[in-house]
C-alpha cells in the first residue's frame, strides 16, 4: 500500500488549454483494462523529452528520440502491458506500424508521434490490438481526461499518480499538470519509468528543455526503489503556448525561475509518489548527505545505503541496525574516507558521532523513529560545503512477491 499518498480525485486535476487526452482498453495483457492512451499536443505546442539512459533500451525509446528530432510534436501513444524492449527489428517494425495508424486516424504524420511503452520485457507488441482502439480513442480525446489517462499507464502501480498546480504569471493564469507512474524497476537516471507533464504557458524551446533537465535533476533523478533503470524510461513536458503569457525566453527571468520552481515542485510530488508507490513499500526514506566535497560523492553515498538490501529489509523490519548503515557509507567508495569525520543520524537521534557510537544513543531510541513510517537518515561527512539528497523505500516480503510473479 502507498506510503502517505492518496489518490488524485478527478475535480483537482485542472485542463490543459491545447492538450486533449483519451484512453481504450486494447487487452494487452487484462481484458477491459484501459491500456492505452493517446494524446493530442495543439499545434505550435514546444515539447522536450528525456529518455533512459540504458544501452538496451526499448524501440519506443529509439524511435521517439528520432521522431522527436525529426519533427514538431502533435501526439503521443502509450501503452501499458508489454514493453516492447529486447525485441529486435521486429520491435521497432511494430512501433513504427502504431505510430503510423495514429497518423493515418488522426490525419497528420507518422514522425509527428511518439511512442511509449510499458509493461513486460521481451514479448511481441501486439500491434493489432493497439491499433483497433484508435479510432475509439480519437472520438475519446478531451482536456479532462488526465484522471483516466493517469490509471491507464499504470503496471504494478497500486494508486495512480497525478497532480495540478497553478501560478500567476505575467497576468495570467498559468496551469501545469502531469502524471507519472512507476512502482518498481526504478533507478533513473535521467527521468522516471514514464511521465508526462503539460503546461500552457508560452515557453521557448530552449528554455523548455532545460527546464525540463533541471526540474528532473532535482526530482526524478533522486529517486531509487531497487536500483534498477528501466528499458523504457521516458519524461516528456509539453507547453502549448495557449495561456497568453508573453513568451519565456529566459529560465534566469523573474517569469522563468517562478514557472522552473513550479514544475519542480510538481515533479518532485510526482518522483516521490512514485517512491512511497514502490513495490511491496512500506516506508518512505529521504537519505541527507551533509559536507561532502562534492555533490557526486555525497550523491553516491545516498545511493549506496539507498541500495544496499541489508538497510532496505532493516527498515522493513523496523529494525535500528544501524551498523547496516555505516557499514554503507564505507564502502560507498569515496575517496580519502576519513572515518572519525562520520557523524550518522536517525531522524534527529544521532547513532554516529564522528565515527563512534554515539554516547546519547539507546535502542529505544532507534526504535521510537524506526517505527515510523517516514524516516530521515542523515550522514554528515565532515569534509566540505556541498550536500545531497535521495529517495527510497524499504524491501518487504511483497517486493519479491511482485516480482517473482510479474508474468502470471
Amino acid at each position: 500500500m502507498a506510503v502517505n499518498l492518496a489518490a488524485p480525485a478527478p475535480d483537482s486535476l485542472f485542463t490543459v488549454d491545447g492538450i486533449r487526452l483519451a484512453t481504450a482498453s486494447a487487452g494487452i495483457k487484462k481484458p477491459g483494462r484501459k491500456d492505452v492512451v493517446l494524446i493530442e499536443l495543439a499545434e505550435g505546442t514546444n515539447s522536450a523529452a528525456v529518455y533512459t539512459t540504458n544501452a538496451f533500451c526499448a524501440a519506443p525509446v529509439t524511435l521517439a528520440k528520432a521522431h522527436q528530432a525529426a519533427t514538431a510534436t502533435r501526439y503521443l501513444l502509450i501503452n501499458s502491458g508489454n514493453a516492447n524492449a529486447g525485441t529486435g527489428e521486429a520491435g521497432m517494425a511494430a512501433a513504427k506500424a502504431c505510430c503510423q495508424a495514429v497518423a493515418e486516424v488522426m490525419s497528420s504524420q507518422a514522425e509527428a508521434v511518439l511512442p511509449f511503452s510499458t509493461g513486460v520485457i521481451g514479448q511481441p507488441l501486439p500491434v493489432d490490438k493497439i491499433t483497433a482502439v484508435l479510432p475509439e480513442a480519437r472520438e475519446a480525446l478531451s482536456a479532462d481526461n488526465w484522471f483516466n489517462a493517469a490509471h491507464a499507464i499504470m503496471t504494478t502501480d497500486t494508486i495512480a499518480k497525478a497532480r495540478s498546480v497553478q501560478l500567476e504569471l505575467d497576468g495570467k493564469t498559468i496551469t501545469i499538470t502531469g502524471m507519472s507512474k512507476g512502482s518498481g524497476m526504478i533507478r533513473p537516471d535521467m527521468a522516471t519509468m514514464l511521465a508526462y507533464i503539460a503546461t500552457d504557458a508560452a515557453v521557448s524551446q530552449p528554455v523548455l528543455s532545460a527546464m525540463l533537465q533541471q526540474a528532473m535533476n532535482q526530482s526524478f533523478n533522486r529517486i531509487t526503489v531497487d536500483g534498477d533503470t528501466s528499458t523504457n524510461d521516458a519524461c516528456v513536458l509539453m507547453a502549448t503556448g495557449k495561456a497568453g503569457n508573453a513568451e519565456i525566453d529566459s529560465i534566469t527571468s523573474d517569469d522563468g525561475e517562478r514557472l522552473l520552481t513550479a514544475l519542480t515542485d510538481l515533479c518532485r510530488y510526482l518522483a516521490q509518489a512514485i517512491v512511497r508507490d514502490g513495490e511491496g513499500a512500506t516506508k518512505f526514506i529521504s537519505i541527507a548527505v551533509k559536507q561532502g566535497r562534492h555533490e557526486d560523492e555525497c550523491r553516491q553515498v545516498a545511493y549506496t545505503i539507498a541500495h544496499s538490501p541489508l538497510v532496505k529489509t532493516a527498515l522493513f523490519a523496523s529494525d535500528p541496525n544501524w551498523g547496516r548503515i555505516l557499514a554503507a557509507v564505507g564502502r560507498s567508495g569515496i575517496e580519502d574516507f576519513d572515518l572519525n569525520g562520520v557523524s550518522i543520524y536517525l531522524d534527529e537521534v544521532c547513532i554516529v558521532d564522528h565515527g563512534q557510537p554515539a554516547a546519547s544513543y539507546t535502542e529505544e531510541q532507534g526504535q521510537t523513529v524506526m517505527n515510523q513510517a517516514e524516516i530521515t537518515i542523515t550522514v554528515d561527512l565532515e569534509r566540505g560545503q556541498a550536500e545531497d539528497l535521495v529517495w527510497t523505500c524499504d524491501f518487504s516480503y511483497d517486493y519479491v512477491k511482485i516480482n517473482a510473479e510479474y508474468r502470471t
